[in-house]
């Protein structure tokens, strides 16, 4: 039987530090003089109640090292309790939302999914959008460090291949994980600043600036208003790919940089290859921006540049109705969405490494067939891949073939179309933020499903942002009888 106390502990510690976090956007709102502020002042304060409480009756059961179990418990169990509590001032404040689009909007903020459920932003208080902001915001520093820390111990989707690179070599210089989270903190801090200043010196009032700079480097894509980033044009999309590009890249890299080694930087071959795709990716909607739709040179590039990089990093902003670019840019999207980032950055989806790594075996396997008596092993980075990290990562892209295709029926069985039902279960489970279709496209939102398929959604968005197999090991009964 795994005892819970230490996970009830962490997750109660991260309860007080999430009330904490609901003075803010208090404050935003006794700033604005509205009286939505005793919305957050109750939130904070039946959360801080929940964590104390949590907290203290699990005090007693405190160690320095979780075992595997109560690793794996702990991943998930925070990502489930995290969303219930935020979900509350969304059900007490100005948006009145259920239970269930209370619960949905929390979960696609701390997963930096993006899918929203309101309308109606341009109208809403400053505290209820400063608070989705920092949904995102927090759940993005939260993904690096469990991809940077948890995922390479759990072994989970090929994950470990990274275990050497971010704790051995970096150990010489910062010798523990703790130290390592603190500088990859630092730097996410300091991106974001870099951002928000960016976006002010660009037009953007201080809070916008400071409210879409933590959503673009959080990837998350929440917007202030209804027309997502199509509230702002020219250099705003600009500084946007420039941020929501360095978001995708391991921040491990930025630690390395920081501390004087700048050559893992250039020369890591999933940041170059991720770059290859994007440039690839972006010249072919251009081209067809400008051949198609007649539009110009600039713009062209503009909107394929803002749109690209969105969908690829899974922010999710949308600067125009990319539905309407035709079918070529709808399958292009599509398929673009399920791309991702680079492991060990704020991006989502499958993440390039693990293409990589695809790309390599069938390439050893084609040498096999051809010269059946030679030696062929797949290599990554120059390094041979084992045969732990080949296996975690066939499995991973079976399993999100299988959890796609589960998702998308079940979606279906609630009475959703096809086009909905598929690119919802596609952009929930890649964390990319819109689908396509009319409903739930880059014009809409995801408000008029029904709410089993919100919750459904909901339990996808949770079980992608985990890699799949975090979520799944703990349906094996093997795992509570370890």
């Amino acid at each position: 039987m795994i005892d819970a106390r230490p996970v009830g502990y962490v997750i109660g510690l991260l309860l007080l530090i999430l009330a904490t976090s609901m003075l803010l956007p208090m404050a935003a709102d006794l700033i604005e003089g509205n009286g939505e502020w005793f919305v957050f002042f109750e939130s904070a304060a039946m959360t801080w109640l929940a964590g104390m409480s949590l907290a203290l009756s699990c005090s007693n059961a405190v160690r320095d090292r979780l075992s595997l179990q109560q690793t794996f418990l702990l991943t998930v169990t925070v990502w489930v309790a995290l969303p219930i509590f935020a979900a509350i001032p969304f059900m007490l404040g100005a948006t009145n939302a259920s239970a269930t689009d209370a619960f949905f909007e929390a979960m696609s903020g701390l997963t930096t999914t993006g899918s929203t459920v309101f309308s109606g932003l341009d109208d809403l208080p400053a505290g209820v959008l400063l608070w989705r902001g920092l949904l995102q915001w927090f759940g993005g520093i939260g993904v690096i460090v469990m991809a940077m820390v948890f995922l390479p111990e759990l072994r989970v989707g090929g994950m470990q291949i990274f275990r050497s690179e971010a704790f051995d070599t970096m150990g010489k210089v910062l010798p523990r994980a703790a130290e390592i989270s603190a500088q990859i903190s630092t730097i996410y801090v300091g991106i974001t600043v870099a951002c928000a200043l960016a976006y002010g010196a660009a037009g953007m009032n201080a809070f916008d600036a400071a409210v879409h700079a933590m959503t673009t480097v959080s990837t998350g894509g929440f917007a202030n208003y209804d027309a997502s980033f199509g509230a702002f044009k020219g250099p705003h999309e600009y500084i946007a790919v420039i941020f929501m590009l360095s978001a995708a890249i391991p921040f491990v890299l930025y630690v390395r940089l920081v501390n004087g080694d700048a050559a893992p930087l250039w020369r890591d071959s999933q940041v170059r290859v991720f770059l290859a795709i994007y440039a690839t990716l972006v010249t072919a909607t251009v081209v067809t921006l400008i051949l198609d739709f007649n539009y110009g040179v600039e713009t062209a590039l503009r909107e394929a540049l803002f749109n690209v990089a969105s969908i690829m990093t899974g922010t999710g902003y949308a600067s125009v109705d990319y539905m309407q670019w035709g079918g070529f840019a709808v399958a292009l999207f599509f398929f673009l969405g399920l791309i991702g980032g680079c492991a060990g950055s704020t991006s989502c989806s499958i993440k390039v490494f693990r293409y990589q790594i695809l790309f390599a075996a069938a390439k050893a396997q084609i040498r096999r067939i051809h010269s059946p008596h030679g030696i062929f092993r797949p290599r990554y980075e120059g390094r041979p891949v084992t045969d732990d990290v080949l296996n975690s990562v066939m499995a991973f892209f079976v399993m999100f073939v299988v959890s796609l295709g589960i998702t998308a029926v079940a979606l279906a069985m609630t009475g959703l179309d096809f086009t909905t039902s598929v690119s919802g279960a596609a952009t929930a489970i890649a964390n990319i933020g819109p689908g396509l279709g009319d409903t739930i496209g880059p014009a809409g939102n995801f408000a008029p499903l029904n709410d089993t398929a919100k919750w459904i959604l909901s339990a996808a968005m949770l079980t992608g942002r985990l890699e799949l197999m975090a979520v799944f090991v703990l349906f094996t009964r093997r795992f509570w009888l370890a």
